[in-house]
């Protein structure tokens, strides 16, 4: 894996032929793992929620999403012998490995998206040479997603993908079906261009690398067809790429949030998609800073296995962030942002000078998808605050993924490992309640929630008789938690701050550097600092050392925790919680601690830095 990771960070990413380079060094190393058919693709052993032969066919067709733009780019690749092969096998009803007929929810007809793309892109490749047989088998094979029900969210689009296919090769498409598909995500539209995914649902990666990648390439495509519907998909995201910029860090790294984060450097897909259906926003120079420093991010994290495949996980393997729907071709989603390699050899895009990002503010409140976010340009941090949402879903680890205060491009955030005690459960930017029984609950929706300019404010009932209102002063790298807690039961409470990394060596943070104050203590390690210091209430601090590859990006961490215990009653927890690069000294940060005073019917909370009034909570 070392000799695969340094030629794959060694590729300086500049130029049309580095992309190129890369995207070859990305998909060689699956050469081997193809059936004796080509049809299927059996990257690794472990599985998903559908049958694992359906995970190989989503393995085969995940490749697509990079191999068709290569090959309209100008690109040429051997690949497309082994696709022709699986394609013939797998739409052919008497072959072994055919791909089997499609049922509601299918995961086969979410993989058929790619198919779509690629008789767009390269009917040279994936259409023209085949049979007329060959195209009937393919075409009706496709055509399965018009006949079978697909869930209520991001999935109508692939509806959509797969007839803009059909119809660009001159086959019979399904009008009516693909109008009815785009007609359904008007209800999923907030406004601001940013859709939920589904009524009442989350809105999160899925809406840049799904909604839009999707509605940005049917612009492009329909745009003569359906002008009024390819003006209005540009003119969203126009709207949303204001917002979706302030994700990224200079450094290239984002915001890790959601679900599906395995997807990787799928986070700057949208981007792709912009330029492809020529919208204009930014400079071109901007949005290729922004997508090739992503990239380089991505591939200086240590993402592959040995043989140079791409893991389940985020900055490591790690399946105990997985969702259930992770088998292992599944990472090869990020592909999709691979679509700048369509873009023939004088397009702008690769003649033109990569620029920094554009100056932004250090505060944008986004209303819509429940977020405020702080940047800190210096420090090249950026955080999410998060008020929480007025419902759930089922999927892995939710809580985690969409119910934490805060998340970061530079700590990223934590998942439980199991259901036992602090250290198993990893509550960074958390508060966790337990009923004395190690069992701990955390917040999963909100009764309430909104937000006012940088303040958050979430009204949550872990159980039926204990209600807590959250609210959270927004900032970088400072920012103050006041929980008012009315509870009838006996309780034990533990709040996390920011989950630090620990050096690959050190097993009880004998490197790390501590600085004790009164009611807390600030870590320093080469990740970064990190503390959580009680302002007011009863609580005392603990070091948690939470079970190893809890964390998205670091392996090991230790998270500082206030703990404490409440009895049936009404109190008021404050905190004040740093985050902040390695570069700063740790006496420094606490010249600058938010403090507490307590007046006769008010606690005011001022700025360490300005000393202040920066809130005051009535009792």
């Amino acid at each position: 894996m070392k000799e695969f990771n340094l030629q794959i960070q060694k590729n300086p990413l500049k130029t049309k032929k580095d992309v190129q380079e890369v995207f070859k060094q990305l998909i060689e190393p699956l050469k081997t793992y193809f059936s004796n058919g080509c049809a299927h693709l059996h990257v690794g052993n472990t599985s998903a929620s559908y049958p694992d032969i359906v995970a190989e066919f989503e393995g085969f067709s995940r490749i697509l999403w990079g191999l068709a733009p290569f090959t309209a780019g100008g690109g040429d690749s051997d690949f497309w012998q082994i696709y022709l092969q699986g394609i013939k096998n797998g739409t052919n009803p008497l072959h072994e490995e055919y791909w089997g007929k499609a049922n509601d929810y299918d995961q086969r007809l979410v993989e058929m998206a790619s198919f779509g793309l690629a008789l767009v892109l390269a009917p040279e490749k994936i259409w023209d040479p085949l049979k007329e047989e060959e195209k009937e088998n393919l075409r009706e094979w496709l055509s399965q997603i018009n006949e079978n029900k697909v869930y209520d969210c991001n999935w109508v689009l692939f509806i959509v993908m797969v007839n803009i296919g059909l119809k660009s090769v001159g086959e019979t498409y399904h009008k009516e079906k693909m109008n009815w598909a785009l007609n359904s995500i008007e209800e999923f539209y907030l406004g601001d261009g940013w859709y939920s995914d589904g009524k009442n649902g989350h809105s999160d990666y899925y809406i840049p690398f799904a909604f839009h990648f999707y509605c940005l390439i049917y612009a492009k495509v329909m745009e003569k067809e359906d002008p009024a519907r390819s003006k209005l998909y540009k003119e969203r995201a126009v709207a949303f790429a204001k917002d979706f910029i302030y994700w990224f860090s200079k450094d290239g790294s984002a915001i890790p949030y959601g679900r599906s984060l395995s997807y990787r450097f799928a986070q700057s897909a949208f981007w792709s998609a912009l330029v492809f259906a020529e919208v204009d926003v930014f400079s071109l120079g901007v949005i290729k800073g922004l997508i090739l420093r992503n990239l380089r991010w991505w591939f200086h994290q240590p993402i592959f296995n040995a043989d140079g495949t791409l893991t389940i996980g985020y900055a490591y393997p790690n399946l105990i962030m997985a969702e259930n729907y992770n088998s292992p071709g599944s990472p090869y989603w990020a592909l999709k942002t691979f679509l700048i390699l369509s873009f023939k050899d004088d397009h702008p895009f690769w003649t033109v000078e990569e620029e920094e990002l554009p100056e932004l503010n250090e505060l944008s409140v986004q209303q819509k998808p429940h977020l405020v976010i702080c940047r800190d340009e210096k420090e090249e941090t950026v955080m999410a605050f998060n008020t929480g949402h007025i419902a759930t879903n089922d999927h892995s680890h939710t809580s985690a993924k969409y119910e934490k205060f805060v998340y970061p491009n530079t700590f990223g955030f934590s998942i439980p490992k199991s259901e036992w005690g602090i250290a198993q459960g990893a509550f960074d930017s958390m508060l966790a309640l337990s009923e004395e029984d190690n069992i701990y609950r955390v917040k999963r929706l909100c009764e309430e929630n909104k937000i006012e300019n940088n303040i958050i404010y979430s009204r949550w009932k872990p159980w039926a008789d204990v209600e807590i209102e959250t609210r959270i002063i927004c900032g970088n790298p400072w920012h103050i938690r006041i929980h008012t807690i009315n509870t009838s039961r006996r309780l034990d409470a533990a709040e996390g701050g920011f989950a630090l990394g620990l050096d690959k060596a050190d097993y009880s943070g004998s490197t790390c550097e501590f600085l004790q104050l009164e009611n807390g203590k600030l870590i320093k390690t080469v990740y970064g600092v990190s503390g959580i210091i009680n302002l007011y209430g009863e609580r005392k601090e603990e070091l948690i050392y939470p079970n190893a590859n809890t964390n998205l990006i670091h392996s090991k961490t230790v998270i500082p925790t206030l703990v404490g215990k409440l009895i049936p009653g009404k109190y008021y927890l404050i905190a004040a919680v740093y985050g902040g690069s390695s570069r700063n000294g740790l006496k420094d940060i606490k010249k600058t601690l938010p403090y507490v005073k307590q007046g006769d019917k008010e606690i005011y909370i001022f700025s360490g830095e300005s000393n202040e009034v920066i809130y005051s909570l009535k009792r």
